[in-house]
């Protein structure tokens, strides 16, 4: 699955602020991408032999019940790696994205996988789908991730 980049830039007027028009404009935008979105990977996991689940934030994982277990709470230290990839399946980075000893409530992360990190156990692998708002967004990475692009991510506690 791939997906259609929308040509429509949300660029701040001179002076960097929104009139509510301009916010109201861009929340619906948000919101259909979205469905869109949620649309493409619903049917991109009716293609694929791994079974997937939805979570209460929005993305999928490959745990059933994953976001009901026993929450981490703020200032628990935890170690984790994670590579990212395209719904084609091709791996964007060469080197995973690596964090040894971080604290809960102390650092910033993709929204997804930190909410992610905090129902993962030691030791675990999962993968995630995650749709562009709870990864790089409207701005994407300004590397190699362009903007509104929904990610794999395959995410594993140390």
């Amino acid at each position: 699955m791939s997906c259609n980049r929308n040509a429509q830039t949300a660029h701040p007027p001179v002076g960097g602020v929104l009139s509510q028009k301009d916010l109201d404009v861009s929340k619906n935008r948000m919101k259909n991408l979205n469905v869109i979105e949620r649309g493409q990977i619903q049917d991109w996991i009716s293609g694929q032999s791994v079974k997937y689940y939805p979570t209460q934030l929005n993305y999928w994982v490959t745990v059933e019940g994953y976001d009901q277990r026993e929450k981490r709470k703020d200032e628990t230290l935890i170690s984790y790696s994670y590579d990212l990839y395209d719904f084609d399946q091709t791996k964007i980075y060469d080197q995973p994205f690596e964090r040894r000893d971080a604290r809960f409530g102390h650092f910033d992360e993709l929204r997804a996988v930190e909410n992610a990190l905090r129902f993962i156990h030691d030791g675990e692998e999962v993968t995630l789908l995650v749709p562009s708002s709870l990864a790089y967004g409207t701005y994407g990475d300004e590397k190699k991730i362009d903007n509104d692009i929904p990610l794999i991510i395959k995410l594993k506690a140390l």
